[in-house]
């Protein structure tokens, strides 16, 4: 547990999900959310936002992106500032800027990064650019002490999640292992039936949850969606007044 650890958002643009994605009548914008993590050894960066990918993709999503150096400029810090890029997956949205890491360890699933290398997968460019500096990881890892690595697959099979063990509660990074908050909720109420013996049928919930749920989260934050998840108020847990600062994704500047 590291009480001083702070975690600051930051709004990296937004893309259009096609109607044919989101399973409605309309499409869905969706915001593009990287997260700064300080801790007592530097500066750790999840995920850095939407790259450039080829026409056709470009017109299929429709993406709108903000700089990554202006993002973390606004908030006082630079892109050589970060000593560690974590990405829940090698997506285009969610790997945009990890070129500017030349050098800089940046820490993936193995799985993650064969797919990504077998190529139909991402935009290449993004994956094998001058001076990536790959730390291949196979399952969870503590990457220094309270701040820990967990698979969370589903949306690839190589997605992970980072859990920030804090002094007022673990605070989860989850990418994209639920688009929302609200299916994340779903998830979690339907494990809590299962292990309260409600009789199936009874949704499925992913297994990594029980991982999870060893660290006790108190918010769970996601790449495209601005809400977080808190458990219900069952007992009570020390919060923290600025727990998650969300000065960034509130900028003005925000396109």
């Amino acid at each position: 547990m590291v009480r001083d650890m702070v975690v600051r958002r930051l709004a990296l643009g937004c893309f259009v999900r096609p109607a044919s994605e989101v399973g409605g009548p309309h499409p869905r914008v969706e915001p593009a959310l990287a997260y700064l993590v300080r801790h007592d050894a530097g500066l750790l960066l999840f995920d850095t936002g939407i790259g450039e990918a080829d026409a056709g993709t470009e017109a299929h999503y429709r993406p709108r992106r903000r700089a990554l150096g202006d993002a973390l400029a606004a908030v006082g810090v630079g892109v050589g500032d970060i000593s560690m890029v974590v990405n829940c997956h090698l997506h285009f949205d969610h790997c945009g800027g990890n070129p500017l890491f030349g050098g800089v360890p940046i820490l993936v699933q193995d799985v993650e990064l064969a797919a990504a290398r077998r190529g139909d997968y991402t935009a290449d460019e993004l994956i094998d650019f001058p001076g990536a500096t790959y730390e291949e990881v196979v399952g969870e890892v503590e990457l220094h002490p309270g701040i820990w690595v967990v698979p969370t697959p589903g949306h690839t099979a190589g997605h992970q999640s980072l859990v920030l063990r804090r002094g007022d509660g673990s605070v989860v990074l989850a990418g994209q292992a639920h688009d929302f908050a609200s299916d994340f909720a779903s998830a979690q109420l339907a494990r809590d039936a299962a292990l309260h013996g409600v009789g199936q049928p009874l949704p499925p919930y992913p297994r990594w949850l029980d991982r999870l749920a060893d660290f006790d989260p108190r918010r769970v934050l996601f790449a495209h969606d601005s809400s977080v998840w808190e458990p219900a108020a069952e007992r009570p847990h020390p919060v923290s007044t600025n727990p998650v600062s969300n000065r960034e994704a509130s900028d003005p500047r925000r396109r």
